[in-house]
């Protein structure tokens, strides 16, 4: 065996750049656990996930109307997701109680990320439909991606990949710990 990383050259002209693999992001492109169709029953993740153990389904928080969730697909180390159970994909269906809910957790997100890895600031949102890049555009999910002074780098812009320092199972428990009481 030997000390050097393996290194693929690809087809084409060789060129300085080594090679980051991410076969775990295929999954992804590829559309797995997306739903087949816009209903509840139609295999959509944010529907199925509260089912499972908080550990087996990455859930940070649990609220009465909401849930918190680090995002399986995250940009940053920390990505989560706020998510009313009731299935519904726009946020003009969400009721008064459900709003104020979101809006609480999503704080409680962000005490609990700077809390937990010191995150200087903070890209919060919804994509509204799939032209706006929903994912899973049949249930509406509100994105916290912490950010951190200098965090942006030449991975996610030229090398089309994002380099997470830590386990998602690792990182929910950290969050989960970090969370503020009621």
């Amino acid at each position: 065996m030997t000390s050097e990383p393996e290194q693929q050259l690809g087809v084409g002209t060789q060129d300085a750049f080594q090679r980051l693999w991410t076969p775990h992001r295929m999954a992804y492109i590829q559309g797995e656990n997306k739903p087949s169709g816009p209903g509840a029953g139609d295999g959509c993740p944010f529907c199925s996930l509260p089912a499972g153990s908080d550990e087996d389904g990455l859930i940070l928080r649990r609220g009465e109307l909401v849930y918190a969730v680090l995002n399986l697909y995250p940009y940053t180390g920390g990505h989560l997701m706020t998510v009313p159970y009731r299935h519904v994909a726009d946020y003009t269906e969400l009721t008064a109680e459900e709003t104020a809910e979101l809006a609480a957790l999503t704080q409680q997100a962000m005490t609990a990320l700077r809390t937990a890895s010191g995150a200087h600031g903070f890209n919060i949102g919804m994509n509204q439909g799939t032209v706006a890049g929903a994912g899973i555009a049949a249930h509406l999910h509100q994105h916290v991606v912490p950010r951190w002074g200098g965090d942006t780098n030449f991975m996610p812009v030229i090398g089309h990949t994002k380099v997470l320092p830590q386990l998602l199972a690792d990182t929910r428990k950290m969050l989960a710990e970090a969370w503020p009481t009621d």
